[in-house]
């Protein structure tokens, strides 16, 4: 047994040890719960060292969102103010503890559990701003988010506990107050120069616009389930039987401007899905290089679909689907532009929880997915332009999506209809005295490009609607 490894196994058990005679107090002592440790001759070696010179930063964060439906139809605001704290030790022998959590204040809001009279919808975007799971709930919103052990050696690390990744599968999502949290156990290392891979085992998710961790089987189903195939009411929350997900990638560079990365992600029990990405470059001067990308996705179900009454399982037994996707831009130092374009085939729906993360296709676009849906061609511009003189970042998005029909079940979960979309991004950072803050405006305009059979259930919240999005961080 190494030193280092033998020092904290016998150092745990005395730090325990020790915490619970610390907290005992006789009466007339002051309070000494937080009084730390003696740094008058304090040990670099130490254990005391590495926790007294570890890494604080905070979170504020202010979000007002508002959705601005077709006429009659009920509209929605929504003001949300939070805040958190992140530490992580120094190393000590390699190891380091991280933890953090985020608090989060319904500041003022429009009544988020009232629906639409017309067509009893319930509000869909403003309420992922607190606990969808509790939405009365407006002052004691909050979560543990991170808390971990981490052990570093050369290119090798390995981190077990509450953590946030970001995979094409499993991700931190779009913007809310908060990004969704994995526990288990994740490992990053480099073979060469050339090869990185990460990967590991998550049991449980704390998906965002929420404050629980769930088991990853209780996990699928919080957010909206959506129809079966057979037109019924998705069931399958809290009836799904899975030890887990299992996710690895790697990424190989064979040459200076070309990346391939590949992905399996098995949940086990309920589906697996791949994905290959291939993305080149070539450099046309200093300051402007063209690049290009491809990616292709396949999923089937594994066993049952979750549970062996499909009336009750995720996905449906012998289910497959295919997407494919490219990318063309043409990126400088100021600007950048791009077409994208991605398909999900006939096959069947493409299936993944939302409350795993945000779809990984080139013609993604904030506020909207394509997840849940088979038969799709979606096409998506997008132009970014920065002036860091006066630290603005600006973007525009345009996208049009032709979906199934909103009744052909069997390839539209959500009875979502085509439509086209446009997002207008707007960022500054503050300079001199106000370093650290920053500022966001995100505006949303969806219309309508498919067949809603004259019922507004199909539009609210869905199309022919405007979402505005502002947004306040400061990070310290």
């Amino acid at each position: 047994m190494r030193k280092s490894t033998f020092r904290i196994v016998i150092l745990l058990p005395l730090l325990c040890i020790n915490s619970l005679i610390s907290q005992h107090q006789e009466v007339p002592e002051k309070p000494g719960i937080w009084r730390g440790g003696n740094s008058s001759t304090l040990d670099t070696q130490s254990i005391l060292y590495a926790f007294k010179n570890g890494k604080f930063n905070g979170h504020l964060r202010h979000y007002f969102m508002s959705t601005d439906n077709a006429a009659l139809l009920k509209d929605y605001y929504a003001n949300a103010s939070g805040g958190g704290i992140r530490y992580e030790t120094r190393a000590y022998y390699g190891f380091k503890f991280a933890v953090s959590g985020f608090f989060v204040f319904n500041t003022g809001s429009s009544d988020l559990e009232q629906k639409d009279s017309i067509t009893g919808a319930s509000n869909r975007y403003e309420i992922g701003l607190f606990d969808i799971e509790d939405p009365k709930n407006k002052k004691d919103i909050d979560r543990l988010e991170e808390f971990y052990l981490k052990y570093e050696y050369k290119n090798f690390n390995i981190i077990y506990g509450r953590q946030l990744i970001n995979t094409p599968f499993v991700n931190l999502q779009d913007g809310r107050m908060r990004p969704t949290g994995v526990e288990g156990v994740w490992t990053h290392g480099v073979l060469h120069k050339k090869l990185k891979w990460e990967g590991g085992w998550l049991y449980a998710i704390s998906p965002r616009s929420t404050t629980k961790w769930y088991k990853v089987e209780q996990t699928i189903g919080v957010y909206s389930s959506g129809v079966s195939t057979s037109g019924q009411k998705s069931n399958y929350r809290g009836n799904i039987n899975s030890a887990g997900l299992f996710l690895g990638g790697l990424q190989y560079n064979p040459k200076s401007n070309m990346q391939i990365t590949a992905w399996n992600l098995l949940a086990e029990n309920i589906f697996n899905a791949s994905l290959v990405q291939i993305e080149v470059h070539k450099n046309v001067n200093n300051n402007t290089k063209v690049i290009a990308a491809a990616q292709g996705i396949h999923e089937f179900t594994v066993a049952d679909g979750g549970n062996t009454n499909p009336s009750l399982a995720y996905a449906d037994k012998g289910a497959k689907s295919y997407t494919f996707g490219f990318k063309l831009a043409v990126a400088a130092t100021r600007w950048e532009t791009s077409v994208n374009y991605n398909r999900i085939t006939k096959h069947g729906r493409y299936l993944m929880p939302r409350e795993f993360g945000r779809d990984p296709f080139f013609t993604f676009m904030p506020r909207e997915r394509n997840e849940g849906l088979g038969d799709v061609h979606a096409f998506m511009a997008r132009a970014l332009y920065k002036i860091p003189k006066y630290r603005i970042q600006s973007a525009i998005a345009v996208g049009h999506f032709t979906l199934p029909d909103v009744q052909n079940y069997k390839l539209n979960k959500y009875g979502m209809p085509s439509y086209n979309q446009v997002n207008i991004d707007v960022r500054y950072a503050f300079p001199a005295r106000l370093n650290g803050l920053e500022m966001q405006f995100l505006w949303v305009l969806k219309t309508n490009a498919g067949n809603t059979y004259g019922k507004d259930i199909y539009r609210i919240n869905k199309v022919d609607m405007v979402l505005y999005n502002l947004v306040l961080n400061f990070h310290f």
